[in-house]
């Protein structure tokens, strides 16, 4: 199968059409980059400014800073002062500890492996404090300073998971040797399917990139047991009703004009298993699928089987990636 990610996508419009429409949305995302980029040159400089003056800028309010200067206009002394942690759900506490992502992490506490200060919380959903203690299996849980990104090329027969009790091979054995910290991957790859995976410890970016307000894209190159013909095609195209609802995909295209069974899909739908199933509602078999991009980032100089870190350029677009999409994500 080809390990080149795809170039180019069949869509249902003129040829000038497609290409204005990916000159103006290109022109808007490197506006909008500028524009925050420009708005960090600016902070910076007026920091710098600020510090050759003698003055101290004002910090950005926080959570801590703000119920700290509650409680000392109502007089009573404030414990926040005492640690610097904000106050957030405890199982996104554990994600920020890099314990696991946050489902994972509802799954630990539910289970009682959780200790707040000297009491099993079993409630996903608790508050913890600045000046709480957490514990995950007896061990004190400190939020995680060094953040690690790292990029797998997975291969298949390999399961996307910390860890698993029938001691099948995961993903976590393949990037053993590139960091101490305790890092989890960033949505799941089917055992059987192949490709670009992150790996990190930063709880922040793990949620934007799961959460369907941000529509992260990723392309698929799909191998099927037989030609993909134009009227299915055409129905994937339009949309298909699967039992979970409507389906829609973003480009579709033959990925080989000699191989008509070797597909490209472009999808920002995060269901489950979601591309095999769009193809196995029409009848056909999925024999092979590999992921060739993910929010952006291809396996491009990265082998079957191996890893390397983003690049700090890499790491920012991820953070600012579709930022003009953002919703409120409820805790």
């Amino acid at each position: 199968m080809s390990q080149a990610p795809f170039q180019k996508f069949v869509a249902k419009k003129k040829n000038s059409a497609v290409k204005e429409s990916h000159r103006q949305e290109k022109k808007k995302y490197k506006k909008e980059r500028a524009a925050y980029f420009d708005k960090v040159k600016e902070e910076k400089y007026q920091a710098r400014m600020a510090k050759k003056n003698g003055v101290v800028p004002p910090a950005k309010p926080t959570a801590v800073a703000a119920k700290k200067t509650s409680s000392t206009k109502s007089g009573t002394p404030s414990k926040e002062s005492k640690s610097l942690n904000p106050i957030m759900p405890l199982n996104k506490y554990l994600a920020h500890c890099g314990v696991s992502s946050r489902r994972d992490a509802v799954t630990f506490i539910t289970e009682g492996k959780v200790k707040v200060n000297t009491t099993i919380v079993k409630e996903p959903g608790y508050k913890v404090q600045p000046t709480d203690e957490v514990f995950y299996n007896n061990k004190k849980l400190f939020v995680t300073k060094n953040l690690q990104y790292i990029l797998l090329n997975k291969p298949k027969d390999y399961i996307t998971t910390t860890d698993d009790p029938q001691g099948r091979k995961t993903v976590l054995q393949l990037i053993k040797a590139a960091t101490e910290e305790r890092v989890y991957p960033i949505g799941r790859l089917d055992r059987n399917t192949s490709g670009v995976l992150l790996l990190t410890n930063d709880g922040d970016l793990t949620q934007k990139l799961s959460h369907p307000s941000f529509e992260i894209k990723k392309v698929y190159e799909v191998k099927l047991d037989k030609i993909l013909t134009k009227g299915d095609f055409e129905k994937i195209l339009t949309g298909l009703i699967l039992e979970d609802g409507k389906v829609l995909v973003d480009s579709l295209a033959y990925a080989d004009s000699k191989d008509k069974s070797i597909i490209g899909i472009e999808i920002h739908s995060g269901r489950n298993r979601i591309v095999r199933r769009i193809f196995e509602h029409l009848g056909y078999d999925v024999k092979g699928l590999d992921r060739v991009m993910y929010a952006g980032l291809t396996k491009k100089n990265v082998e079957r089987g191996k890893w390397r870190f983003l690049s700090e350029k890499e790491i920012r677009l991820l953070k600012y990636m579709n930022a003009s999409k953002k919703k409120i994500i409820k805790d």
